[in-house]
């Protein structure tokens, strides 16, 4: 079984709300009015080209701070750093570390990542985060200039590591991403809690002490 993983409030910490209300607070003065800025900034193309590695963080920032009326000087002390300000979700990578103990045990599981995540960032996170080694692969869009829901994503890490897709499931927090992935011939787990994961993936799990049977792309 392969099992893939977003990143970002999956197995680390992203809360766009909270951290628009944190260093936003006079630009989003309700909680609707911080849910509409933190839409409005984060899933519009000013970032989604970032996370593309398309355009550059100051390009992100420039456009954002001309489009919102922000302080583009505010933008680029919250966000240049954000790679470090992604902290890990303790109850997704307790269950990654169960499932990396399994794996190397013998058990029939592949542990990969697909992450909407600029190269700035996934660099900062790979040193910062112990648990990059234990993934057999993964792709960061900033690496490969393609973002989920883009099937094309979903295609490359599939050939990269000749992931079968009856055999593949998916976990990210965004439905869009988890359709695309449906659509793809994965499996796929909309992830809102990452408490209830492993749970919702415990019905996807070989038995306990399943016999390896390695896919061609593991050597």
């Amino acid at each position: 079984m392969n099992l893939v993983f977003d990143l970002g409030a999956v197995l680390l910490t992203w809360e766009p709300v909270a951290l628009v209300q944190t260093h936003f607070a006079p630009h989003a003065p309700t909680a609707e009015a911080a849910h509409a800025l933190a839409a409005r900034m984060f899933r519009h193309e000013d970032w989604l080209g970032f996370d593309r590695g398309t355009h550059s963080l100051d390009d992100a920032i420039g456009r954002m701070a001309l489009r919102l009326s922000l302080p583009a000087q505010r933008l680029n002390e919250v966000l240049l750093p954000m790679g470090e300000r992604l902290e890990p979700i303790s109850a997704t990578v307790d269950l990654l570390a169960g499932l990396r103990r399994r794996r190397d045990a013998g058990e029939d599981l592949r542990l990969y990542y697909l992450s909407n995540m600029p190269a700035p960032y996934a660099r900062v996170l790979e040193r910062r985060h112990a648990f990059f080694q234990w993934f057999d692969g993964g792709i960061f869009s900033g690496d490969v200039r393609i973002i989920k829901p883009q099937r094309e994503i979903y295609a490359l890490l599939a050939a990269r590591h000749a992931l079968a897709a009856a055999d593949t499931v998916f976990i990210d927090d965004s439905l869009a991403n988890v359709l695309a992935a449906r659509e793809f011939g994965w499996h796929a787990i909309h992830c809102v809690q990452p408490g209830a994961l492993p749970a919702q993936l415990a019905g996807y799990l070989p038995p306990v002490g399943a016999p390896l049977i390695r896919h061609a792309a593991a050597g």
